[in-house]
């Protein structure tokens, strides 16, 4: 059992060092939303977004690759949909699976950080929400969610931002996995393969 401990928490190490390049889970409440009307959106912030310095630096990257779409931000203008962004960042949990436990033994999450060879381990997420202005209902939801060694919210957005919006919206299953390649002078990563999770 301590064998297989060790080999699992090497793997996780390898994955977050970089040798496997950038990867990124994304989950959709709603897969193959239809946006009717003008696609048109204005970014609807709660009051704790308004004092963060950090929400405008990303929002220019998530401008940007909405207009790839065909959404334009109307500013405080009227707008087809509003569009609300949650994020944050976490220490990770690590699960470990091991074989011939006893029930309700498996499976157990360890919680990070920890010291794994390099260091805490933390957990990064974005959920962008479209709802239609004039009713209220929600349209689209999509999360994306990424683990790394960097506790700075910001280093990760570029990653979540790209991975979020890498199709959409995204078709069903709900659940895909988006792996990007990191530029050597750094910038905006290139989505590389967008792939369904298998259950």
């Amino acid at each position: 059992m301590v064998k297989a401990i060790l080999i699992c928490a090497a793997l996780v190490a390898v994955s977050l060092t970089g040798c496997a390049g950038l990867s990124t889970d994304v989950h959709t409440a709603n897969p193959a939303a239809s946006f009717a009307g003008a696609r048109t959106y204005t970014i609807a912030r709660p009051p704790s977004q308004d004092a963060s310095a950090s929400a405008p630096s990303f929002e220019t990257l998530l401008r940007a690759e909405l207009a790839k779409q065909g959404f334009v931000d109307t500013q405080d203008l009227p707008a087809h949909y509003l569009l609300s962004i949650a994020y944050d960042t976490r220490p990770a949990t690590i699960s470990v699976a091991t074989k011939d436990c006893p029930p309700g033994e498996c499976d157990r999450a360890t919680p990070a950080p920890f010291s794994l060879f390099d260091g805490p381990v933390y957990q990064h997420g974005l959920t962008l929400r479209f709802f239609e202005r004039a009713s209220g209902r929600e349209i689209y939801k999509v999360s994306a969610m990424s683990r790394d060694r960097d506790a700075d919210a910001l280093h990760a957005m570029p990653s979540l931002v790209k991975s979020a919006l890498a199709r959409f919206p995204f078709d069903a299953p709900p659940d895909w996995r988006v792996k990007l390649r990191a530029h050597a002078a750094g910038g905006v990563p290139e989505v590389t393969s967008v792939k369904p999770l298998q259950p």
